[in-house]
């Protein structure tokens, strides 16, 4: 048995998007999911989110945003959880962590949407993230990074992304070289320092979405949703699954999600990511303990 993890940026909220939503998840049926772009979710009284959980059949652990959107972990209810809660730190939008029990150990998932705008805030949420990298403990990352990886050029990618949203992925100019800005890569950078491998690079990304013979990790976005901010811009990878060494020994396969309701219900396709793990169950009520 694999233990299956989902990371999916809905796009403000899923507004009437949530049902195509909930069928591209359904069709995967992930043990966990890290959702980002809450928008909205944490009020009236959490219905939006206790309503998207309860269609997939879910609990729920949200991490709210004052200055941005909500990012949430949801589970099997079956599952035990050790311990979840807000990850602390300065996140424009926010960071959650649930800490699940299974055979192989505690496994600790943060769901996790940086700062997309430019690279010295992303990186300094990223640093943030990074303080998580302990080697002896298997640790999940997943979510919406916004950062472009340092491995790939991405000097005609960018090129083709429209002036406004190159500068999101560009350093400031050098002394003397005004005009020549580098590609941004810092906040993958920093968090592959610390000793979160890229999963997707471990696996090839499977037959069921790609070319068997392609081994790049596959672009997240965009999708055929309509009005997306990079309709008009090249394929680009910005959403990631990150392990730390348990975690990476145990990945079989990573792939991005595409097809059916995917094309069009998010301006994101979904990260799918399977471990040799298997969740433990939540000990019955009056079950004996030990």
């Amino acid at each position: 048995m694999a233990l299956t993890a989902m990371t999916y940026n809905i796009r403000n909220g899923g507004g009437g998007r949530l049902a195509a939503i909930a069928r591209v998840v359904a069709a995967e049926d992930p043990d966990v999911l890290a959702l980002q772009e809450l928008k909205g979710f944490p009020g009236p009284a959490g219905r939006a989110l206790r309503g998207l959980a309860e269609s997939l059949g879910r609990r729920a652990f949200l991490a709210g945003s004052w200055p941005g959107q909500p990012v949430a972990v949801l589970v099997r209810p079956s599952a035990r959880v050790l311990a979840a809660g807000p990850v602390r730190g300065l996140f424009h939008h926010a960071a959650a962590r649930v800490v699940l029990a299974t055979d192989a150990g505690p496994l600790t998932v943060v769901g996790t949407h940086l700062w997309p705008y430019g690279g010295g805030r992303r990186l300094f949420e990223a640093r943030q993230l990074a303080r998580l990298a302990d080697p002896a403990r298997a640790v999940l990352l997943l979510g919406d990074l916004n950062s472009l990886d340092p491995g790939t050029d991405h000097a005609a990618r960018l090129a083709a992304l429209p002036p406004e949203y190159r500068g999101r992925h560009l350093r400031r100019s050098l002394p003397g070289r005004r005009g020549q800005r580098r590609v941004d890569t810092r906040a993958l950078a920093a968090l592959g320092a610390a000793g979160f491998a890229d999963l997707a690079t471990l696996t090839g990304p499977g037959p069921q979405n790609s070319s068997q013979h392609e081994t790049a990790p596959q672009e997240t976005t965009p999708t055929a949703y309509a009005g997306q901010e990079f309709a008009t811009g090249p394929g680009m990878r910005l959403d990631y699954a990150l392990g730390t060494p348990p975690v990476a020994r145990a990945t079989r396969r990573c792939r991005v999600v595409r097809g059916g309701a995917a094309d069009t219900a998010s301006d994101h396709y979904p990260l799918v990511v399977e471990l040799a793990m298997t969740l433990q169950p939540a000990a019955r009520r009056g079950a004996p303990t030990t």
